[in-house]
């Protein structure tokens, strides 16, 4: 606890909380959602392609989104790290982050899969059998992973399930 009380009060930390200036936390917010958007949506496409919807477009050339898409990933995952430390007490001792980070981190593991496995040239445009798995886990954990970050918004009004049992 004595760390991330000693990350909260950080001169960056206390400087993007503090400032009323919009070069502290709303430009990191924006970059936030900016980047969100990009990895979400750029995902959501090839995972909604994968599973069927659009077939005349085709799969081949969308693998060119992976280097937006994890462009997209490091936007937020900079700025994600600047919104903790901002708050690092609250966020880092609340379960819906670790959902929300065990979501982001399944959801990369599944990009880096459909990259490796769907997107190699193939001669025959074959698709590999996991692919619809791979691609519809994609979305719901990056569905889980957005709920998730927007209730650290409320935080305060959140309580763990060991914290309702001890009641």
């Amino acid at each position: 606890m004595d760390f991330l009380i000693w990350l909260e009060h950080t001169a960056f930390s206390t400087y993007l909380r503090e400032s009323s200036s919009i070069w502290g936390y709303p430009i990191v917010l924006i970059l936030h959602g900016m980047g969100m958007a990009i990895v979400v949506g750029f995902s959501t496409m090839v995972g909604l392609r994968i599973l069927g919807f659009a077939p005349r477009i085709p799969l081949e050339p969308m693998g060119k989104f992976f280097p937006l898409i994890f462009t997209g990933f490091w936007i937020n995952a900079i700025t994600g790290v600047a919104l903790v430390m901002c708050s690092a007490t609250m966020m880092l001792t609340n379960w819906v982050m670790y959902i929300k980070f065990a979501s982001i981190a399944v959801a990369v593991v599944c990009l880096h899969l459909i990259k490796t496995q769907v997107f190699p040239s193939r001669a025959d445009a074959s698709v590999p059998a996991n692919a619809r798995l791979l691609a519809g886990t994609l979305l719901f954990v990056w569905a889980v992973a957005i709920t998730a970050g927007r209730l650290t918004a409320y935080m305060g009004a959140l309580v763990s399930p060991y914290d309702l049992m001890q009641r």
